[in-house]
This record gives structure tokens, sequence and C-alpha cells, in this order.
């Protein structure tokens, strides 16, 4: 048997179901069906099979893939972001402008780049992933992109006081940091020259305050002018936490540099706040000159509950870490070798033969910077004359300085029946939690920095999308611990640790993940970023059936691998 196309004129070829016969010597053919009414993909699989084709065979030559986007990846975090409700969260109704938000939030996770790039990959021609195919939005430019972050900046307050009903409550801790970020370019009014934690003090900067709650999960963001001073912040979150939030009872968590003398009496006091903080190191030598603080105290213990009258009403924590003590030392002893080595230099320049030093301008200018470079100008004694240069170690004021190496105090006005001692130190210490949150916007995961955009608003609503991707992201490493080197075991952690003021350890579960590379169900161990690639391999297909039209494409799904799956279930996200 086979198919055969018979010309008919003026009209379209007949399609018949033909056998061949033989009639003596002669072969003859006759026909067994007209198949002129079947849809051509179905002709094709007739002939194929009438060809001698297997199952396996016919059905890869059926078919062509027509494209096949990386979805698996896709699919887990604008999963988790509507499993969270974030879209919901940015606004209540279905709109072009919430769609592109909630792309960039989630191109912000997958492939942090900037808005062009983002434009390009939701291009029909350069599509990267499925992202913009489902979420309807292929084919969206740069100019739409930026006219939705127009869009969301006037609902960051309504969003942030989503987030902090969510997530904060009456009596909880309130974390605040801060940090900078560089900027590209000089037309931003926001952006100015500061104090660079990126060590980039060529260019001009901004500054971003982040609020969190006591587990580290991001709340509210505020971008401020690049030399805004540290404390100069606190009054903006006061005020957020007080009337935008409606908290009455919280206690905020801050480090020395913000939450300062002025901003307690200004700001903070005033609006019935408790407070965790520390003490400068100024302070803590206040304290030893006055007899408050003996360092005696550590002989036998690491913690101790002190009181003093130039801090009436509020606990004074002392801590000695020897790890911390023994790692300033080291610190402090490498900086003066380095400094004692360059000041040589200079004191045989003003003793060579030829081309010596003698201007007494020129010496004291090559000393100021060696001195300024290692930050060592208080522990050293110089002597500066027409062609004559001398220093000594000020040894007194080392031996002072390590006396106090590894001690640390933490202020606080929360009563002794709210938080011990040990529970305050603790708190104290999670603001480590934010500062692994400005590592992962700045630089490990979601890349904030650097900041090209010009118009204030848009690096407000930039630093605002990164804040919301943080926030998908945060839940998502507590969803995926398991399969994560993280350590999903918070309470054996903790039990392992043999003082609040020693460095934290990992749980016993943790250590054996490291070492043995292996879950506890023999999965392997990933990274976050490492498993969001593994997801990637899960693709899209869009198949379309060989000789026919767009109407017989359909999509299919790559079935996940054992650890694929497992993670769609910690995420309680469908493929």
């Amino acid at each position: 048997m086979y198919v055969a196309e018979i010309p008919n004129r003026k009209s379209r070829p007949a399609t018949l179901l033909r056998e061949s016969y033989r009639e003596g010597d002669k072969v003859k053919n006759r026909t067994l069906a007209n198949l002129s009414d079947w849809p051509k993909e179905k002709v094709v699989a007739l002939r194929a099979v009438l060809k001698g084709a297997t199952t396996p065979t016919l059905l890869r030559d059926s078919f062509d893939v027509v494209r096949s986007l990386p979805h698996g990846h896709v699919a887990a975090v604008l999963g988790t972001l509507k499993h969270l409700n974030l879209d919901f969260t940015i606004a209540s109704r279905h709109s072009p402008e919430r769609d592109l938000c909630v792309a960039m939030i989630v191109g912000r996770i997958l492939s942090p780049q900037s808005k062009l790039f983002t434009a390009r990959s939701i291009a029909p021609e350069t599509l990267s992933n499925s992202l913009a195919a489902v979420l309807d939005i292929v084919g969206a430019g740069e100019d739409r992109l930026y006219e939705a972050m127009d869009w969301l900046l006037p609902r960051q307050d309504a969003i942030e006081a989503a987030l902090a009903k969510r997530h904060l409550g009456e009596h909880c801790l309130v974390m605040y940091d801060l940090t900078s970020t560089y900027f590209e370019g000089r037309h931003c009014p926001l952006a100015r020259r500061g104090y660079s934690r990126d060590g980039q003090k060529d260019k001009l900067q901004i500054v971003v305050g982040l609020l969190t709650d006591s587990e580290g999960c991001p709340v509210a963001v505020q971008v401020f002018e690049g030399n805004t001073a540290d404390p100069k912040t606190v009054p903006a979150q006061v005020q957020k936490l007080r009337k935008r939030f409606g908290l009455e009872r919280i206690v905020l968590v801050g480090d020395r540099g913000m939450i300062t003398n002025a901003r307690l009496e200004q700001d903070i006091d005033p609006e019935g706040f408790d407070w965790i903080t520390a003490l400068r190191a100024p302070a803590i030598r206040k304290l030893v000159d006055s007899g408050s603080l003996e360092v005696s105290l550590f002989d036998d213990r690491d913690l101790a509950e002190i009181i003093s009258p130039d801090y009436p009403a509020e606990r004074l924590i002392v801590c000695r870490n020897p790890l911390l003590a023994a790692e300033r030392t080291r610190k402090r002893n490498e900086l003066l070798d380095a400094t004692d080595k360059e000041l040589v230099k200079i004191a045989q320049a003003t003793q060579r033969p030829q081309r010596r030093l003698t201007d007494k301008a020129s010496i004291g200018l090559r000393v100021g910077r060696v001195l300024g470079r290692f930050k060592m100008a208080k522990h050293y004694q110089v002597q500066i004359s027409e062609g004559s240069f001398q220093f000594q170690r000020r040894t007194d004021r080392i031996n002072a300085e390590a006396a106090l190496d590894g001690i640390y105090v933490v202020r606080t006005s929360v009563h002794a029946q709210r938080l011990t001692s040990e529970d305050t130190v603790l708190s104290y210490k999670r603001l480590s939690k934010v500062e692994r949150a400005f590592r992962s916007l700045k630089t490990v995961d979601l890349k904030l920095r650097p900041i090209y955009h010009h118009l204030s608003d848009r690096v407000r609503a930039h630093v605002l999308i990164c804040m919301l991707a943080y926030y998908v992201e945060w839940h998502m490493r507590r969803a995926l611990a398991p399969l994560l080197f993280d350590d999903e075991d918070k309470a054996g952690a903790e039990s392992r640790r043999t003082s609040v003021v020693a460095p934290a350890q990992r749980s016993t579960s943790a250590e054996h993940k490291a070492s043995t590379r292996r879950t506890a169900a023999a999965l392997p161990v990933q990274s976050f970023r490492s498993l969001l690639e593994n997801l990637a391999t899960i693709v899209l297909d869009q198949v379309q059936i060989k000789g026919s039209d767009e109407a017989s494409t359909f999509e299919k799904t790559t079935r996940p691998t054992p650890l694929q799956q497992k993670a769609f279930d910690l995420l309680n996200v469908r493929l």
C-alpha cells in the first residue's frame, strides 16, 4: 500500500490510499480509500508508517521543535513570587506595568543585568528564557521598562507597609543598617562624594538604608545622598516605623555609628522605642579610665553586665572575644610593621649621599602619606627637621589599645526581665544578617552596583526592585536550605555554641552536607546559584507537527530530575 497524490486539474490534488496487485503479467493499482479530507500531518504520518517507520522514528520525523527556552529557574522564582503574593502586594489589579515590574524582579535573580539587557532578553528575536512568554510581555522595549519603574516608585510606601504588616509587630526586633554603592556618571542629584564602603574613592556614590526583621527578611529600603552621615538617616527610619507602619513598642537594633546619643535623645526615645547598639572605642576607653570597666573581669568569663553613672537607666553588657582579640592584634602588628618599613625608607632618604631628602616640608608630606595610608599616626612619635627625620613607636598607646582588643560593649534600654544579657548580645549580633543581605544585594547575587540611572526616582526604583528581588531570594533560600550548603538546623547550630560571645557554629547536619557534598536524601548539595543553573536545564519546547500550520503548535516541558523535583516540592511550586 502507498499514498498517492493525483493531480485534479483546477482543483486541489486528490490524496488516495492505493495498493498494487498483479493480474497475469500486468501490475495494476486500485484505490482503497480517498484521503483528500485528511489533515496533512495525518497523511504524512500514514505515509511514514507504510514505509516501515517505527514509532520512535515516526515521532521524531513528524515533529519540529520550533524553539526551546530555559524554563525551570523561571518557574521556580516566579512561582515563589506568586506564592508570596508579592505581585498582589505591588498592585491588587493586573496590569502590563505590574507584569513588567515582576519581570524585572525575577530577572534580577536569574541574571542581574542592565535594563537594556533585560529589554533585549524579552525581545522576540533574542528571548533568553521563558519569562517573557509566561508573563506575555514579549517585545516590551526599554522605554516600557522605564515607564514601569516610574509606575512602581509611588507604590513603594504601600508595598513596604504591607511587608511590615506581614513581618513586623509590636515588641519585635527591627534591624537597621547602611551601605553605600558607587555610581557611574555625574548627573544624578543623589550621587555625592562620601565615605565609600566599596573602596571606590574616585567615584560618586549613594547611601542605602535597609530595615529588616530579626531574621534578616527585608521590609523597607531608602536611598540617601552619597554624602549623608550615618546618624542622619535614623530619623527617617524612626518616623517610618512609627507613622507609616504604626508600630509603638519595638526594639531598634543598629550599630554604634548610627545610634548616637543625639539620635537617642532627639528621635528614638521620644517615640517610646527601645534600642540596642554598642559603644565606640573612645567611650570604652573612658569606662576603663573611670574604673567602671575592669579588664580583670574577663579572667574567668567572657561576658559581664556593668553599670556606669555616665549611662543612667541603661544596661551595659561587656563582652570579650579571644578570637577577635587575636585577629585585631595580628592586624595591628602587620600595620605597624608595614609603617616601620616605609618610615625607615624616608629616614634613609635623608641620609643617602646623593639626592638627599633635606626639605622639611617634603619630609613631612611623605611621612603624612605613610601614616595616613596605614592609619597608624596615633601610635608614632615623629621628629622632623631640615635634613633629618626620626621616629619611634609609642608603646604606651599601643599597649593601652591592645588591652582592649576583642572587647566590645553592647548598650541597650531594654529591661533585663525582657531580654537577658545573653539574649541582648545575640540580638545585636543579628545585624550580621543585614550585612549578609547587603552582600547579596551588592555583589553575590543581585548586583545592585554599579548604578547607571541618572534620574533620582529611577535610582530609587532600581534599589526598590533589588530589595524586592532579595525578598523573594530570602524566602527561596529558607525553603531550599535542605538542598543548599545553608544550615537549616538553626536550633542544632545554636546548641553547639559554647557562649553567645563565641563564634557561631554550624549544626551537625550542615557539617555533614559540607563534608559529603550530599544531602540526607543522597542528593548533591548545591549553592543557590548553581541550583538555579541546574533548574534552567528544564526547558519549555515549542513543538510543531511537520508540514502543518501554526495552529498545530503545542508546548512541552522537560521532565524534572529527582533533584529538580525536590526543589519544586520545597518551594511549593508546580512546574
